[in-house]
Order: structure tokens, then sequence, then C-alpha cells
């Protein structure tokens, strides 16, 4: 590879690491729009620039949660009572997204759902809004059921599903930290079963394109990866110690951003 185009993946992964393991948002709302512009200048085809962009992020969260998971259960903040109920779901939500619907779906109408759902993250980190005093979690199966729509969502925008999952967990009295730690766990079992589907869905339809494993782009699969897991860490210690709730209004900023250019990219394309 391109020294500048590894230096580049190398700082990406930095960001998106230490984000994952800040905000529990598995960092592929940061990568994703960096990655469409990345993978278009080195080679990737045009049709196949937003796949590999979506597929290859969501395939680094495998790593970065990993890391994250790890920091964050030895502060004893994941809510493993949750992962147990809502990781199924995911499994499954995951299987169907990345396996089937996403090859079916063009380069613009996936720039347009990543937009919508950036920009929808961004909304939700801004707004604040206190939960209701007395809500908790809701049974199993409700629990079950939004855990196969967030693993669903996920596989279409190649995030770790915590721009939803986060949401969900503090609307319904869960602490900050524990959501955004438990986040990090459920980012595992989503990006496993993505990851599946992506590279299954897109193994023919990407027959001998150099460096590409189904949708995924492997050679910046690697480099991410290396630089995102040692990053995480570090991201899951602060978000025990930083302003997290100034940092999230910091951090929605950059998504508004990234949303606008990727809904950009998407009237382009139509």
């Amino acid at each position: 590879m391109d020294p500048v185009f590894i230096v580049s993946l190398a700082c990406l992964g930095v960001a998106v690491g230490f984000a994952a393991g800040l905000l529990g948002i598995g960092g592929g709302m940061i990568l994703v729009p960096f990655l469409t512009i990345l993978l278009a200048l080195y080679g990737v085809p045009e049709q196949l620039v937003v796949h590999a962009a979506i597929a290859t992020s969501m395939t680094t969260i495998i790593f970065t949660s990993i890391s994250s998971m790890r920091a964050h259960h030895a502060k004893g903040a994941i809510r493993w009572d949750i992962v147990s109920v809502m990781a199924p779901g995911m499994i499954i939500g995951g299987l169907v997204s990345g396996g089937a619907v996403f090859s079916y779906l063009s380069g613009a109408w996936l720039s347009l759902i990543f937009g919508i759902f950036v920009a929808y993250s961004g909304m939700k980190m801004l707004s604040g809004k206190p939960p209701v005093a007395n809500r908790s979690m809701p049974g199993k199966v409700v629990t079950g059921g939004v855990g196969v729509g967030i693993g669903f969502a996920s596989g279409l925008v190649g995030a770790g599903g915590g721009f939803l999952s986060v949401p969900f967990m503090t609307r319904s009295n869960v602490a900050v930290h524990n959501a955004v730690a438990t986040s990090a766990a459920l980012g595992f079992f989503i990006a496993i079963a993505n990851s599946a589907g992506y590279i299954y869905s897109g193994f023919h339809e990407v027959a001998g394109q150099e460096g590409m494993l189904g949708y995924v782009y492997w050679p910046a699969l690697v480099v991410l990866s290396a630089m995102s897991v040692l990053t995480a860490p570090y991201g899951a210690r602060c978000a025990h110690r930083l302003p997290v709730r100034t940092l999230k209004r910091v951090f929605a900023c950059l998504l508004f951003a990234l949303a606008g250019y990727m809904l950009f990219e998407a009237y382009k394309a139509f």
C-alpha cells in the first residue's frame, strides 16, 4: 500500500479506537465517510466504495470492541444481564442485514441511510433529554426484539450499534457509563454477525478485485484494527474520568458534518 494511505488509515484507527472506548459507538460513524474518500483514491471501484467502507468499518469493530470491552469489564461496568438478552437478537438482525439486504442496496441508498442515521445520532447526543424516573428495561421479548432491530440497522451503516443501544439503555435508566460499557460488549456480537454476512454476500460480487474479502477491504482492516485496539482501552478509561456530556456535544457536531457529506454523496449518486 501507498505510505500516505497507510498513515491516513493509522490516524483514523487511533481516532476510531479512542471514540469506541469513550462513547461506546464503535467508531463506524467516523470511519465510513473517511474510508469512502480513501478507498476511492486508492483503487476500489466506484460501485464498491460505499459497500467496502461500511463492511470494513464494521469488521474493525470486532477487534476494537474486544479491546474496549476488556477495559470496561475490568471496571465492572458492563451489564452482562442486558448483553445476554440483546446479543442473540443482534446476531439474527446482523446476519439478515449483512448477509442479504446489504448486497441488494446501491451505494447511493447506503449513503442516504448512513447520513440519516448519523444525523439522528447527532441529534440524540445533543438533546440530553432526561429519562422518565420510574422507567426500567422492558421485558426480555421486547429487549430481544430491539436487539434484532439494532443489529439490522447497524449492518446498513457499518456501526457497532451504540448510536441506538446507548440511548435505548439510558432511556431505561441504565447509568450512562454502564450503557456505554454494555454497548461496547454488544458491538462485538453485531460485528461478528454482520462481518460474516458481508463476506458471504460480497464473495461473488467482488471476484477478482485485489484486496477484497467479500465486501471487506482487508489491507485497510489490518491497519485500522491494529491502531484502534491500542487506543480503545485509553478511551474506555477516559470515559470514567472526562466530562463525557461535553465531549458528546463536540462529537455530535462532527457527526452532523459527516452526515452532511454522506447525504451530499447520495444526492450526487441519485
